[in-house]
């Protein structure tokens, strides 16, 4: 039986620690539960959060709910406990994405070097030096993913080039589209004090925000952007892939998305992410240009680099953590 306790410190620096977790546009899509007498903490889908035209079918949603349960389950363990994960474990409660146990004792495992991480992680979409990534942090990143059950594929330039081509493609769709273009702007520089969205700051330097409003990379090469402020010409991508696409191939993606992007914070490395293809089903296919005798299907384009680390997104306090019974 594990010796320690459970306290509301504790709990706090836990749901802390999970909220600290990317999001898409920051929507922090989460509510957390704490089940006292199974030691338990249930996440839940904050559906009012979810974006009906960007995302109808929740799939960045359960990304973004991945990440919060990766950075949960090092939490508990730097706690001292053995982090016990179920993911979608009641079909009748298709809100309760994932309920995280505390087991044991925790074992030795390679998180110990990752809850530094989790508080010091957050996207830089300012422009990032031309300096490579080592062949060693990539086999780093690479086994990240693995270990979570995903691909991670650092892109080739011709890739890279490709992949750019279709974001660009699929922020044109989103800016010309009604629907998603209101949605985003509802999130986007919010700014409305509760913690959610991407208030102004943290988008980038304004000499060419006005040219990327809600995202951070799509329309580098737009010509009014080739200034001595521009982003790298080279950028370093790299593609998140599952096996399958069903709602468990999303959440074990984002904790693997987050993994990978502690590591990068480890080592120093900053990053961002390229969502707006994965919008769109028909630009999604094409997101996995590499062949392969097995099916593959995107999850997140991945902006690798060093740079500047640029400010944070707010956290909220609406993650609603509530204890006892339901």
């Amino acid at each position: 039986m594990h010796t320690a306790v459970l306290d509301a410190t504790t709990v706090e620096t836990l749901v802390s620690a999970a909220v600290a977790a990317p999001s898409i546009h920051n929507t922090q899509p989460w509510r957390f539960r704490l089940d006292s007498d199974a030691l338990t903490l249930e996440i839940r889908a904050a559906k009012e959060r979810g974006l009906r035209h960007i995302d109808p079918a929740g799939r960045a949603l359960h990304l973004s709910v991945g990440c919060a349960i990766l950075n949960l389950r090092i939490a508990i363990e730097h706690f001292g406990w053995e982090p016990v994960p179920r993911l979608l474990p009641r079909p009748d409660e298709p809100d309760l994405l994932a309920t995280v146990r505390l087991g044991g004792s925790a074992r030795t495992s390679s998180y110990s070097s990752l809850y530094d991480a989790v508080w010091r992680r957050h996207s830089s979409r300012f422009p990032f030096s031309e300096r490579p990534l080592p062949t060693a942090v990539i086999a780093e990143l690479t086994e990240a993913a693995h270990a979570e059950g995903a691909r991670l594929h650092h892109l080739p330039p011709h890739s890279a080039d490709s992949v750019l081509r279709l974001t660009r493609e699929a922020e044109h769709r989103n800016t010309t589209d009604t629907d998603r273009a209101r949605e985003s702007r509802r999130w986007v520089t919010a700014g409305d004090g509760t913690g959610l969205g991407m208030p102004s700051a943290v988008l980038g330097p304004q000499d060419y925000r006005e040219h990327i409003p809600m995202r951070d990379f799509g329309a580098r090469r737009h010509p009014a952007l080739l200034t001595a402020r521009s982003f790298e010409q080279q950028p370093s991508l790299a593609v998140l892939s599952t096996a399958h696409d069903r709602r468990t191939d999303w959440l074990r993606a984002g904790q693997a998305l987050e993994r990978v992007l502690l590591v990068a914070t480890a080592y120093g490395v900053r990053a961002s992410l390229l969502h707006q293809a994965l919008e769109w089903p028909d630009l999604a296919q094409r997101l996995v240009p590499w062949p392969d005798a097995h099916p593959a299907h995107a999850q997140m384009v991945i902006r690798l680099g060093y740079g500047p680390e640029g400010p944070a997104s707010p956290r909220s306090n609406m993650a609603v953590l509530s204890s006892g019974d339901a």
